[in-house]
């Protein structure tokens, strides 16, 4: 019998653990877009997780690794509802949303990830570890934001936004052709702030500036996502992105 959970959340934990026996923890992400169980936007620090409750969680994602000699980059995964972790997985790997863990933290997760592979230990304690400001990061996939549909193709002209706190992963360029036999992710944008607010109020400054031309792509609906009041308020379960596009 499985605990039935009707509105949970979703939050994950990021490890590092060497093969010399340290293993940290990099605080948690919050996931409340997804969509068919996939996921659209990420964040980080989760709203209304207390420091208390990332630090008995942390050591318990810790002490999990440990006990299994876990080594490399990782993240547990977790349904939260009610003040409870509910555990669903573990991925051996680094995510499409490591970027707003690396920018809270400073930590960049990739180059931590080869020095483990190539034998080295880590080179900070769980104490270096300190949350910094927020982090919100948008997929931007080629598909309609309406009916999410893939729009493979040709981009005709590709400009990425900057700015202050503003960072941009993409392969694509103008001229590139977006194949129709992979994901349908071309690019993450992702925006920091010293407050939740700020990295808001950044991330629609840098979708506005953003310009995408031949192909269509989730833009608007990420703009229509940060004008919700529900997203600005934080703490949206999994399933309220499919409510509000009236797909539940």
């Amino acid at each position: 019998m499985e605990k039935f959970l009707e509105r949970p959340r979703h939050i994950e934990f990021q490890v590092l653990a060497d093969g010399h026996g340290n293993v940290i923890h990099l605080g948690e992400r919050d996931c409340p877009m997804q969509r068919r169980h996939q996921k659209v936007l990420e964040e980080a620090p989760a709203p209304g997780i207390s420091a208390r409750q990332r630090r008995i969680m942390g050591e318990r994602c810790v002490e999990a690794c440990r006990a299994v000699g876990y080594r490399s980059a990782g993240t547990l995964e977790f349904l939260y509802q009610d003040g409870e972790f509910y555990f669903i997985e573990m991925n051996t790997r680094i995510q499409v949303e490591h970027p707003v863990t690396e920018l809270v933290t400073g930590i960049d997760l990739v180059k931590a990830q080869l020095f483990i592979a190539a034998g080295e230990r880590l080179p900070y304690v769980q104490s270096d570890v300190q949350i910094r400001g927020h982090a919100i990061e948008c997929r931007i996939n080629a598909e309609d934001a309406k009916t999410f549909m893939p729009s493979p193709g040709p981009i005709r002209l590709w400009h990425a936004p900057g700015g202050p706190g503003i960072r941009v992963d993409s392969h694509v360029y103008s001229g590139y052709h977006v194949p129709p036999n992979y994901d349908s992710l071309i690019g993450k944008l992702i925006a920091h702030g010293d407050t939740r607010e700020t990295a808001i109020a950044r991330m629609k400054n840098a979708l506005a500036e953003m310009v995408i031309e031949g192909i269509k792509t989730n833009v608007p609906l990420h703009q229509e996502i940060c004008n919700h009041a529900a997203f600005q308020k934080g703490g949206t379960d999994i399933h309220y992105l499919e409510r509000r596009l009236g797909l539940r």
